[in-house]
């Protein structure tokens, strides 16, 4: 999922600066929001897991703290080894979402721009 999300937020930067020819920027558009709709939906999804695994981690590090029954420590070291890449990626997904929001409001700037150039001539 990162190698996707980060090519393709790269290709629409790529397009946004002239590197790659864009034929229609509504095309561009609507292509723009399937993806974002896609990436904010497996943001969720790890934005759940996340919390499960932070929430699963505080209770058995609780438990053992109350019922000093430290084979469970063994668990929540799992738990925070398993917890460590979960944040990782999902600060990558949200950070990546929200430059595609940026991506798509320079989009709508082109698309009026092109508007306004038809409007002219």
């Amino acid at each position: 999922m990162k190698e996707r999300i980060l090519s393709y937020r790269h290709r629409i930067d790529d397009s946004l600066q002239g590197k790659i020819e864009v034929d229609s920027w509504q095309r561009l558009l609507d292509e723009h929001l399937i993806q974002i709709g896609f990436f904010q939906h497996e943001r969720l999804i790890h934005l759940l897991v996340t919390l499960t695994f932070a929430i699963l981690t505080v209770a058995s590090v609780l438990t053992i703290i109350v019922t000093q029954y430290y084979p469970l420590a063994a668990l929540t070291v799992l738990l925070m080894i398993l917890l460590i890449p979960y944040i990782s990626h999902y600060y990558l997904l949200e950070n990546e979402v929200q430059k595609m929001y940026a991506q798509y409001d320079e989009i709508i700037k082109r698309i009026n721009d092109v508007s306004k150039e038809k409007k002219e001539s």
